[in-house]
């Protein structure tokens, strides 16, 4: 019974000290951690040029700037003083038109990028054919603004064209180059309407 008992102590013992000892706890393997791969660097984006205002046509604002011709009280249409103001309204646009595709070509030549992106130099050519479009116009305008020069200094400036009638103050302030009287530039539209369908 001794060798029963020590053997019994002994077992008792054994037990008592892995009870006693906390159970290992089971470490479980991290995750390996993700490659952090680098960004590739931005491309440098070049800012596109703001679009110029086209001037084809004088604003009210610029009108305004010309200072508009007040005719005196029974003052004869399109005295001296009237030619004399309308010269100097087409001379000072035709200035401004100038100065225009100065600054057009100006731009054109100082701002020729080669963009790699195709959509970057799409865009760059489409803004360029339009301030072509646009210069082109002033072209047209400025020859138009010559044409009334030669008119006026034919003392035929101010008179419709077609029916002879004067066109008026108003209307040549608003478009001095104007060849033509209200009445008859309504039927002109009348008839490309017409035209049209």
């Amino acid at each position: 019974m001794g060798i029963k008992k020590s053997f019994m102590d002994k077992a008792m013992a054994a037990a008592k000290k892995v009870m006693a000892k906390p159970a290992a706890k089971k470490v479980m393997a991290k995750p390996a951690a993700k490659k952090v791969m680098a960004k590739p660097a931005a491309k440098k984006v070049m800012a596109k040029p703001a679009a110029k205002k086209v001037m084809a046509k004088p604003s009210k604002q610029q009108l305004k700037q010309f200072h508009t011709y007040t005719p005196k009280l029974n003052e004869k249409y399109m005295s001296k003083a009237q030619r004399d103001h309308f010269i100097k309204v087409l001379n000072e646009w035709k200035m401004e038109l100038i100065k225009d595709i100065d600054r057009t070509v100006t731009h054109m030549q100082d701002d020729l990028t080669a963009y790699a992106d195709p959509n970057d130099r799409a865009s760059q050519e489409s803004d360029m054919a339009l301030e072509l479009r646009n210069r082109d116009r002033e072209r047209k305008l400025i020859k138009k603004i010559d044409q009334t020069l030669v008119i006026i200094a034919s003392n035929d400036y101010g008179y419709c064209n077609q029916c002879g009638e004067e066109i008026g103050l108003n209307r040549l302030q608003a478009r001095p180059t104007a060849t033509l009287c209200i009445d008859c530039k309504t039927l002109d539209e009348i008839r490309e309407r017409q035209m049209a369908k």
